[in-house]
């Protein structure tokens, strides 16, 4: 798969479905019609970190598209194993008409990250790689979040919306001074008991930045937030393992920064791995 031009690769996307339209058009690369998605498998996982009191449950659908993967995230009974042997082959226009909306996001994903991969974009200085070190979950979450954290240039007491709840991540943007306002659909409190919101509204009305995790691309409130960030003029900061290749489509058209962390995901492995922080001004 031929890497895309220098206009696809900088063009600012505005929105999910967009994005998707000028993929299928061929506007970033060839037309996915020619593609097919190798294999198309999913992994479902829990985690509990030792210092901490919640299991995370995590189910993700990947696909294989060449050199590269796209992973989502995905909730419970959202779709089932048995897409894996159903799409697996499948041809790749075929998945971002008509598959689930976690595996369209896997696809798309997969397919811009075979366009640019993140080590291309390091190589050519418009991301930062980050090296993750070798150890425990809880050494290498430590590490993933305060390098999640490090893209928010924020004063002492600003407000941080973050959309999807990672513990640790509370912690990171402690550190930096923040005052976070966490929101989940699926948490209720924070490992310290600070209350977690299930009003995404509520929240982006009110934060002065905003850190959404990937998994806002798989269910569908991307868009929505990306939106009123662009409307208020306030930071978006991304952190992908969901969509990593995908969000990195909106730097400058209202994602600020942008955490990327390519399949393999931290999680998965107790070695050395790569995420890759984007930085960008916001032409919105």
């Amino acid at each position: 798969m031929n890497t895309t031009s220098d206009t696809a690769a900088t063009a600012a996307a505005q929105s999910v479905d967009a994005l998707t339209a000028a993929v299928l058009a061929g506007d970033h690369g060839p037309l996915p019609s020619e593609l097919v998605a190798t294999s198309v498998f999913w992994i479902h996982h829990g985690t509990r970190l030792a210092d901490g009191n919640t299991t995370y449950l995590n189910q993700y659908v990947l696909v294989r598209l060449g050199g590269s993967f796209g992973g989502c995230a995905f909730e419970a009974d959202e779709i089932d194993p048995a897409i894996c042997r159903d799409a697996s082959g499948t041809a790749l226009d075929v998945l971002l008409r008509e598959a689930p909306r976690p595996l369209r996001i896997a696809a798309l994903d997969a397919y811009l990250a075979e366009a640019r991969p993140h080590r291309a974009a390091a190589d050519s200085a418009e991301a930062e790689p980050v090296t993750l070190p070798a150890g425990s979950p809880e050494v290498r979450a430590k590490a993933r979040d305060a390098a999640i954290a490090g893209l928010l240039d924020i004063e002492e007491g600003t407000t941080v919306g973050l959309i999807g709840v990672v513990n640790p991540l509370v912690a990171a943007i402690r550190e930096r001074g923040g005052v976070p306002m966490p929101c989940d659909f699926n948490l209720k409190t924070t490992q310290w008991g600070d209350p977690v919101t299930d009003d995404m509204n509520e929240v982006l009305e009110r934060a002065e930045a905003v850190v959404a995790t990937g998994m806002t691309l798989s269910n569908g409130s991307f868009d929505t937030i990306l939106d009123r960030c662009r409307t208020r003029g306030i930071p978006l900061v991304v952190y992908a393992q969901t969509g990593s290749a995908v969000a990195r489509a909106f730097l400058g058209s209202g994602v600020t920064a942008l955490s990327a962390e390519p399949f393999p995901f931290s999680q998965f492995s107790a070695e050395e791995t790569t995420l890759y922080r984007y930085r960008t001004v916001s032409r919105a």
